[in-house]
């Protein structure tokens, strides 16, 4: 039997918490999580995860450039896996621009789909954060499910400046933090 082929991932800390980054061999961001090894294992599976610095350093530097200035887009190269709908799904999440989101609606009707199935495949992201899921929200605005907490979601979207729908939470730069109101 063939040994599952080895990604490399690190945990590190960032302003929301620790967060999980995992790359393939050529680099490629596989997937994301806020969390540590576990929460990111829990979206991948049946690799063998290295602990390696070296590997994660590009991804891991534009991460912390995102909590510094999230307009600041992400170049990575990216290789979620995935069905052919969800990969479609997860391309337009990441057209939605930072400080901006979209409904389940908006994008089903973009992808000529279903809300239901569009929420399916967003739940099933594996790269958070730099495949922005955080950004989609019920067609009423209200923020919904996030797999690592609405306060995490609402935090995010604070940090991009959406600010319309989510008033209770705002990002402090000079103390690099979340502060709740």
């Amino acid at each position: 039997m063939k040994r599952p082929e080895s990604i490399y991932f690190s945990t590190f800390e960032t302003p929301a918490g620790l967060f999980s980054v995992a790359v393939d061999f050529s680099g490629a961001v596989i997937a994301a999580a806020f969390g540590d090894e576990r929460a990111l294992m829990r979206r991948v599976s049946g690799e063998h995860a290295v602990p390696d610095s070296e590997k994660t350093a590009r991804a891991r530097t534009e991460i912390m450039n995102y909590f510094r200035s999230p307009r600041i887009g992400f170049s990575l190269n990216l290789a979620p896996r995935g069905t052919d709908f969800q990969k479609r799904v997860w391309a337009a999440l990441r057209n939605i621009p930072s400080g901006q989101t979209r409904s389940y609606g908006d994008i089903a009707r973009e992808l000529r789909s279903s809300p239901r199935a569009v929420g399916q495949a967003n739940g099933a992201n594996p790269i958070c954060l730099i495949v922005p899921c955080h950004r989609v929200v019920a067609s009423d605005g209200s923020l919904g499910g996030f797999a690592f907490g609405v306060a995490t979601k609402r935090m995010l979207l604070e940090h991009e400046g959406a600010t319309a729908c989510y008033p209770s939470a705002r990002w402090i730069a000079s103390t690099n933090a979340f502060s709740f109101e």
